[in-house]
């Protein structure tokens, strides 16, 4: 288990510059591992929008934070490491990673103008670097010039990929520093990224305290969303009538003011960003996976085949227009699904929950049963997820889970049986003269066709840190997977190639990790047409029917894995009983 850190101490930022320096060292050919290295990183600038000189909002790039815990724009960073000299006694931090030699950090800020002191707030002076930053030394930009310079002959220098994703040291440099970097040693992009990356797999304390800080917030955000919606079906919220609506007022009747109030509900926490853009999907677009436009209204009822103020996609109104009062109108019973977290101090949450709106703050009957049905993968996900075990089998398993429910449900059923019997009374008549095949030989010969891929089609879950789909290259490395590498089976039975197709993670789990857990069920009309579901003899189209309008259900946690098992970082409650009586307005605070 991993012990709690308190997020006023400093930001761990030489431990984890030791922790990368001895994961990349390891990388290297003998020959190279006891030559001089330094790492050099550019810090992210302050964007602007096209054309304009108007600031757009600044996120440092993560690996930079990550060695530096610096969020100043325009900054550099460069670490030296050598694997020659010793002293008597190693700080604790390279102690703690069995890293020998001598390690020096050093953080290069920018010195302002008069004219930047007038436009924009003052970085910190060197003074309040040293203090603030676990660094060695800190420093203006022009002595960075001097300390290329001075680096010992044969130095390599391991910069990040010269690609648009990062800061390019080397390009973004000007006049004489630009001139330095290019006079400098040998340098290499080949090992830096993917030694960050492994050492930012496994968190350490003040990481995981931070991204559970972040989940506090954004779970507060997704309750408070939930309770506003509880509120209006209480009658508990009066519009204004004089077009100035203050936060009490405000109603949630469309995608965007539900994202507007998770949002303000984390900025008044002191987040400072969102992870990434919510997801803030109603109706049947909960059925497609990253939905960022947020810009439609509810599913609004009764409402005629010539009514374009929904875009024509009202026509399942289950109340006939003229069964309601001139004028009246009501919001048809659907999904509202939202994936929104914050950020604290470049550490992310991620987090989906899904509610229903309308029909009294209600699950409808075909939504309930989904809904159960996901919270079921992710309930059993929970309990599988220990270090040792491949994450491939915990997908596989909400795979399994989803096949055996819609079996029960009835969307999925065996092409050798059919129903019959007398007086209404059905009983199983056998096709063929097979004999009867066993339910759990049913739902391997189902997960063999891979028709539930159609109906999930991501992966159960992601690596998450300082980036919400953190650290690609250490999450899914070549040839990681337990099930179908390289398009081969490897033992066992992983049932359909196509199970795989999305995931972003596939590797034997280990203690610090965090991941997301956020199995989903879809009916996206597209999807399900280009895979054929309907012609499958495994699938009774009638019921199907009965839930494709509804969209689709996901519901996402953020787990750390310890060392025996793993705990729920998210604490925002997911249980039907409690969404419900919040969104019907009958648990309010």
């Amino acid at each position: 288990m991993v012990a709690a850190a308190d997020l006023a101490d400093k930001y761990p930022a030489k431990d984890h510059v030791s922790r990368t320096f001895k994961t990349l060292v390891e990388s290297l050919d003998a020959g190279e591992k006891t030559k001089h290295h330094a790492i050099l990183l550019a810090g992210g600038a302050t964007p602007y929008r096209n054309d304009t000189d108007r600031e757009l909002s600044f996120r440092q790039e993560s690996n930079f934070f990550y060695l530096t815990g610096c969020s100043v724009p325009g900054s550099y960073f460069l670490a030296l490491y050598d694997p020659t000299s010793s002293r008597s006694s190693l700080p604790a931090y390279q102690q703690s990673q069995g890293l020998e030699g001598t390690l020096k950090t050093t953080l290069y800020i920018f010195e302002p103008t008069i004219v930047d002191l007038l436009w924009s707030p003052a970085p910190p002076t060197l003074e309040e670097a040293r203090e603030i930053y676990a660094i060695d030394e800190v420093d203006h930009l022009p002595k960075l010039e001097i300390a290329l310079s001075q680096l010992p002959q044969g130095t390599t220098i391991h910069i990040l990929p010269e690609i648009d994703q990062f800061p390019n040291a080397l390009s973004s440099a000007k006049g004489g520093l630009k001139v330095a970097l290019q006079m400098a040693g040998s340098k290499t992009s080949d090992h830096l990224l993917s030694a960050l990356h492994k050492t930012r797999l496994i968190k350490d304390a003040h990481e995981i305290a931070m991204i559970r800080k972040a989940n506090d917030i954004s779970s507060r955000a997704h309750e408070v969303v939930m309770r506003v919606l509880g509120m209006a079906v209480a009658g508990q919220i009066k519009k204004s009538s004089r077009g100035i609506a203050l936060p009490g007022q405000w109603l949630i009747e469309k995608e965007a003011e539900a994202e507007a109030i998770f949002v303000a509900s984390c900025r008044r926490e002191g987040a400072a960003h969102q992870a990434y853009l919510p997801i803030v999907a109603a109706s049947t677009r909960a059925s497609t996976l990253h939905y960022c436009c947020n810009d439609r209204a509810f599913a609004w009822g009764p409402v005629s085949p010539r009514d374009v103020a929904n875009s024509g996609s009202l026509a399942h109104a289950h109340v006939h227009e003229d069964e309601c009062a001139e004028g009246e109108k009501q919001l048809l019973p659907q999904v509202l699904l939202i994936d929104a977290g914050c950020e604290w101090d470049c550490y992310s949450s991620d987090i989906t929950r899904t509610m229903p709106v309308g029909n009294g703050g209600k699950f409808m009957k075909e939504a309930k049963e989904v809904y159960e049905l996901v919270l079921k993968m992710q309930s059993e996900s929970f309990k599988l997820a220990a270090p040792g075990l491949h994450w491939d089998d915990i997908h596989l398993l909400c795979h399994r889970i989803l096949v055996e429910g819609f079996l029960d449900l009835g969307i999925f059923t065996d092409p050798d049986v059919t129903t019959g019997g007398v007086n209404g009374q059905a009983e199983p008549t056998t096709k063929t003269a097979k004999t009867s095949k066993s339910r759990d030989t049913l739902i391997q010969e189902i997960l063999r066709t891979g028709l539930s891929a159609p109906f999930f089609p991501h992966g159960v879950g992601h690596s998450m840190g300082m980036d919400v789909h953190d650290v690609p290259s250490a999450s899914k490395p070549d040839g990681s997977g337990k099930y179908f590498v390289d398009g081969v089976e490897s033992a066992g039975d992983g049932g359909h190639k196509s199970l795989y197709t999305n995931l972003r993670l596939r590797l034997v789990l280990v203690a610090g990790m965090v991941v997301t857990i956020e199995p989903g069920i879809y009916f996206h009309p597209t999807i399900l047409a280009f895979n054929n579901v309907h012609s499958s003899p495994y699938v009774d189209t009638e019921v199907l029917a009965r839930y494709e309008g509804m969209g689709g259900v996901r519901i996402e946690d953020d787990v750390l894995i310890t060392a025996t098992g793993c705990e729920n970082l998210t604490t925002v409650q997911s249980g039907v009983d409690w969404i419900e009586r919040v969104c019907a307005g009958e648990d309010l605070l």
